[in-house]
């Protein structure tokens, strides 16, 4: 068996990961990274949007007022008690301070305002309302602002975040340990956490590798969209481990960081602790398969959250869309239509039998065609194309939309009148209400299942439940385990309750480096008594 010795080791190398071992590399510690695959994880594949408010430089820049205050009063709504008041007043005021620590770190951002509602811009906007801050009851609680970050870059700008992120982690001199494998957590007598076995690569054939290397990016993309495609490049991927894979011990003087994502390519453990989602497009890697949180629970670990999933039923882009309405089977509205996708999408799943219809009319429509490609990338515009034709009935009234739609026609009725009285029935604020009168009439069918035309991306947000100070792993019994951190989607964390786009990458590089930092603070790195998060 060989082996190797550092002061801190990582399991993963997404967002999480390598905002730690930032951190712990600048605290002066010797740091591994064991990474699976190439580096990135679900990080890579994500639109690189990260949530911060209070005042950022790109607020600013686009004449945006924020304040701390407003952030912290929306979030407590948001993620409600998932994490204490005094950790979420530290993460709000910490957000700014963030985004320039990121900025230090290479990865770009810019104030350059989207100035419709979407759940994702175009390349042309690099700041927008990433949640629910402009929905009714929540904008009545907390003064709207956009706090949605986009990383500045092409697409999906995730490949962007983590190529930056890669980069100031091998300028620090960290080890990177690739296509490597971390299979069991080793402890001493006492109960600490000393490091981790792993299987590597490293001495195989370089075409073993490179195929090893190939099957695992094209299981992420595209095999992203095509789960079939996926497994079947995984398997091959698992057979080259099992085949070409040597011992590999990694000793962890002052301790090991979990960091290694969720569990959504995990679909025994999906069935276990939230049945209720299937039907959707796992948004990860075939990482994401709960390996950081067995390797936690099998050191003792208590998990937290695990039964909540984030599924995303978006309708907009086109902005247009906000104006319809979103109805069941028995034409009963569903929510407020200007409310973050997960919103939707969890209201669908848990309250409507996975079904439901989005209500527009000809302007509507009209309207959405005319600023498909302004407002949309690439993926968004080929879904509403799918939404439009396939996805799509229509009516010279109500009653004949519902009937082919298989909506019931006095429900629809009923939801259109009461939209169209003085206050709407679901709060949806009156900026986003439209009239519903010129047919021809379209019922959009936007339910939760497998589609690969209008797809439902899905991932979770449970994970080990950690020490709110210090990013610790907590046994069953609540206290901390030794030498072991946790952080990201293997940890509770900031979006482990209620997910909007850009927390789940902000509460990565909050808890990826509150875990970097603290576990280089032990053994004497540097001084308890520092204040250092």
């Amino acid at each position: 068996m060989d082996e190797l010795v550092a002061d801190v080791v990582i399991v993963g190398f997404g967002a999480a990961g390598a905002c730690a071992a930032l951190e712990a590399a600048d605290a002066g510690a010797d740091v591994v990274i064991v990474e699976r695959f190439a580096g990135g994880g679900a990080s890579a594949v994500s639109g690189g949007v990260v949530y911060a408010g209070g005042g950022t430089a790109q607020q600013l820049d686009a004449g945006v007022d924020d304040s701390v205050d407003a952030m912290y009063a929306y979030l407590r709504l948001e993620a409600g008690d998932v994490v204490s008041e005094e950790t979420l007043r530290r993460f709000c005021e910490g957000s700014r301070e963030m985004i320039t620590w990121l900025e230090g770190n290479g990865v770009p951002f810019e104030g350059s305002l989207c100035p419709y509602k979407t759940s994702y811009p175009s390349d042309d906007h690099y700041l927008y309302y990433s949640g629910s801050e402009a929905a009714g009851g929540f904008r009545d609680a907390a003064k709207p602002a956009p706090r949605g970050h986009r990383v500045k870059g092409a697409g999906t700008s995730g490949k962007m975040l983590m190529a930056r992120l890669k980069e100031a982690v091998r300028k620090r001199g960290v080890r990177v340990l690739t296509q490597t494998h971390a299979r069991t957590l080793v402890r001493d007598g006492d109960g600490r956490i000393t490091g981790l076995v792993a299987d590597s690569l490293s001495d195989a054939p370089a075409l073993v590798r490179a195929r090893h290397q190939r099957f695992a990016q094209y299981a992420a993309k595209p095999g992203i969209y095509v789960p079939s495609l996926r497994k079947s490049l995984h398997r091959r991927v698992e057979r080259f481990e099992r085949a070409h894979g040597r011992e590999l011990r990694i000793t962890a003087r002052r301790g090991v960081v979990l960091a290694a994502g969720g569990f959504i390519a995990n679909r025994e453990m999906v069935r276990e602790h939230a049945p209720a989602y299937r039907g959707g497009l796992p948004l990860g890697t075939s990482a994401d398969n709960g390996s950081g949180i067995r390797l936690g629970v099998e050191a003792g670990a208590a998990t937290g959250e695990l039964g909540r999933i984030s599924a995303w039923r978006f309708i907009t882009p086109p902005s247009a869309f906000l104006g319809g309405i979103i109805v069941d089977e028995g034409g009963q509205r569903v929510i407020d239509e200007s409310r973050y996708g997960a919103a939707v999408g969890e209201k669908l799943i848990e309250d409507h039998g996975s079904k439901g219809w989005l209500l527009v009319d000809a302007p509507i429509v009209a309207e959405a065609r005319r600023d498909t490609k302004a407002q949309s990338q690439w993926f968004q515009g080929l879904q509403l194309r799918y939404l439009l034709r396939r996805g799509r009935v229509t009516g010279a009234t109500l009653d004949e939309v519902a009937r082919k739609a298989g909506v019931d026609a006095g429900g629809l009725r009923a939801s259109v009148e009461a939209y169209h009285g003085a206050e709407d029935p679901v709060g949806k604020p009156a900026e986003f209400a439209r009239r519903l009168e010129h047919p021809p009439f379209s019922l959009i069918d936007i339910s939760v299942r497998p589609n690969l035309g209008y797809p439902t991306p899905m991932l979770t947000l449970g994970g080990l439940v950690v020490d709110e100070d210090t990013g610790a792993v907590r046994s069953a019994a609540g206290e901390p385990i030794p030498g072991l951190y946790a952080a990201g989607r293997t940890a509770v964390g900031i979006c482990s309750r209620s997910y909007v786009s850009g927390l789940s990458l902000a509460d990565c590089v909050f808890s990826g480096r509150r875990a970097g930092i603290n576990s280089a603070l032990a053994q004497g790195v540097l001084d308890k008594n520092e204040n250092v998060f």
